[in-house]
């Protein structure tokens, strides 16, 4: 179903929007990466078909899985978005998770994932792709302990933490979590609890990085 390619220029290329909106012109270059060969169903009822997509914040994750999306089919679920809209709720979760993120920790585990588990469930499509989860080893084990499944790849966007940085303070959408204190700390909690899911999936032969070159 999955093979390794050379580019993935249906959905990451250095023209549009992404020159626009900064001063220099970048140039993707895919280390591994995936084919179309989405499936149109899952095999044998088994269940939906995953795609984890991590990075640090800034990392391009969002941009990304909206090509993504638009070229292959997949529904796209940020955490994070589920997050900020659980918040605007104004419910107990909504102000649990303001304080944690204001703090520029995780989220605890099962609150995320009982929110990703309604969205699947609400959903008639088969193939997710989850963006911004899971960010640590409990958040792993939480879902996979809780939906019973695996992702079926993981994508990783690589991207140097000064351009992350960089974009988080230039995107301009009022995020509560977008200033240069929270900031730095969240690529701090990235480094310390995010990198052990990185090499926990490449072990597993589920890891797809892509390498940004500037």
């Amino acid at each position: 179903m999955w093979r390794r390619a050379a580019s993935l220029s249906p959905f990451i290329s250095s023209s549009g929007s992404l020159i626009r909106n900064h001063q220099t012109a970048y140039n993707f270059k895919i280390w591994e990466s995936f084919t179309t060969e989405i499936p149109t169903q899952v095999k044998g009822g088994k269940g939906p078909f995953i795609c984890f997509v991590l990075g640090g914040p800034g990392s391009g994750k969002g941009t990304q899985c909206a090509k993504i999306v638009k070229n292959y089919g997949l529904t796209h679920l940020s955490a994070g978005e589920l997050l900020r809209r659980e918040i605007a709720s104004n419910s107990e979760y909504g102000t649990t998770i303001l304080n944690t993120i204001k703090e520029g920790k995780i989220v605890p585990s099962e609150v995320t994932v009982s929110l990703i588990q309604k969205e699947m469930e609400s959903s008639d499509s088969k193939k997710f792709l989850i963006d911004g989860f899971p960010r640590s080893e409990e958040n792993r084990a939480a879902f996979e302990r809780i939906m019973g499944a695996e992702p079926d790849i993981v994508l990783f966007f690589d991207c140097p933490e000064e351009e992350m940085v960089n974009r988080v303070l230039n995107r301009n959408e009022g995020r509560v979590d977008d200033n240069i204190d929270t900031v730095r700390k969240r690529l701090q909690v990235f480094k310390a609890l995010n990198l052990p899911v990185i090499n926990y999936y490449a072990r597993r032969g589920k890891l797809y990085t892509v390498i940004f070159f500037f």
